[in-house]
């Protein structure tokens, strides 16, 4: 076995390598300090160099402005599912979700436990496979909605946004961008909040980075306990209890090396050019198949199928002793997804594809 090999996991999934190679070096002795990053105080300066400099980074790479807060909180998207409605959907008031894939299902099935949710569009009779045109999108009338929430990549089926949903104006939009967050440029002005869990393109698993806009964030709800309070959390800078300082660290180091890229414009014309090579090929034979609508395919989760289903287990057994690790698609769907998120190398991608037609050409 290689010392690494080709990491398609879905989550957590690959980070850069010169990310790793300087985690190795910091986790012994960081900044000089003759301490590891895991052992520093969470209050210590040493710490607070590690947050203000990838709080910086993460405006830098976004151009965003400074009536965002940027905060990083733990409990996985998931979590946010329910802190996002406590906080925000006021009684009276109804959320606008657009249901596109089974991250946007949970995240429609908590909301309702604390109020009123309209679903403004829903692709689940089709089991996900594209996303709902415009003209699809039922969203509260008035634009009158406490916010309008939806989910810029969907992971397990496939599919991606190529632009913001134009919901009514003046309701704020809520994005869950946990599986594309910074794979391209994105203007941060048209969201009131958007949140990641970083195990995809950011970083480990157990961190979650937030952007909130100032005013959105200021008709929050004051009485819930502080750990459920983003108000709470950007009050104390990411830091009202201790936080997970070494996933903060690795992410800040991940908006680093994203910096030395070339920024979010490289990074889009990199994963474009991954995808490409990818998707070509599932267009170019009858083996195998993709598995939704060519305009709603997504660039980090290529998710497709063997013609002849019953290949499938020996096509991923066979990518595994390869070198290729992580293809099984989602339990709820089968078949096989590739996942191809920032430091997913394009080498890697050229390699698979002759690999799949190695496969074709000895089992068709």
């Amino acid at each position: 076995m290689p010392d690494r090999i080709f990491n398609f996991s879905a989550g957590p999934g690959v980070m850069p390598e010169p990310v790793l190679k300087q985690a190795q070096h910091d986790l012994w002795n960081l900044f000089d300090t003759g301490i590891g990053i895991c052992e520093h105080s969470h209050r210590g300066k040493a710490f607070d160099r590690v947050l203000a400099e990838a709080e910086q980074d993460c405006r830098d790479l976004a151009g965003i402005p400074k009536n965002y807060h940027i905060l990083f909180v733990q409990g996985g998207a998931s979590l946010q599912f329910a802190m996002l409605p406590m906080n925000f959907l006021h009684e009276g008031k109804t959320a606008d979700y657009l249901n596109t894939g089974e991250w946007a299902r949970r995240a429609v099935k908590e909301a309702q436990r604390f109020g009123k949710v309209n679903e403004a569009a829903s692709s689940e009779a089709k089991n996900y496979t594209y996303i709902p045109a415009e003209n699809e999108r039922k969203y509260t009338r008035g634009g009158d909605a406490a916010y309008c929430h939806f989910t810029s990549n969907n992971t397990i089926f496939g599919t991606q946004f190529t632009e913001e949903p134009r919901i009514p104006s003046g309701v704020p939009l809520v994005c869950d961008a946990s599986s594309d967050i910074f794979s391209k440029p994105i203007d941060v002005t048209k969201y009131a909040f958007i949140y990641a869990g970083a195990q995809k393109n950011l970083g480990p698993s157990g961190i979650v980075l937030l952007i909130v806009r100032d005013d959105f964030l200021q008709t929050a709800r004051e009485d819930l306990t502080p750990m459920l309070s983003y108000k709470v959390h950007a009050k104390d800078g990411s830091r009202h209890n201790t936080p997970n300082t070494f996933g903060i660290y690795l992410v800040g180091q991940t908006f680093k090396w994203l910096k030395s890229f070339g920024g979010l414009r490289a990074m889009s014309e990199h994963n474009a050019r991954k995808a490409k090579i990818l998707y070509d090929h599932l267009d170019s034979t009858d083996f195998f198949r993709g598995t939704v609508e060519p305009k709603d395919r997504s660039q980090m989760n290529v998710t497709f199928r063997c013609r002849n289903e019953a290949l499938e287990d020996t096509f991923v057994k066979e990518a595994t002793a390869a070198g290729f690790d992580g293809l099984k698609g989602h339990r709820s769907v089968g078949g096989m997804r590739a996942s191809m998120y920032n430091a997913f190398p394009i080498d890697g991608v050229r390699q698979f594809v002759e690999f799949m037609k190695n496969f074709e050409r000895t089992h068709r």
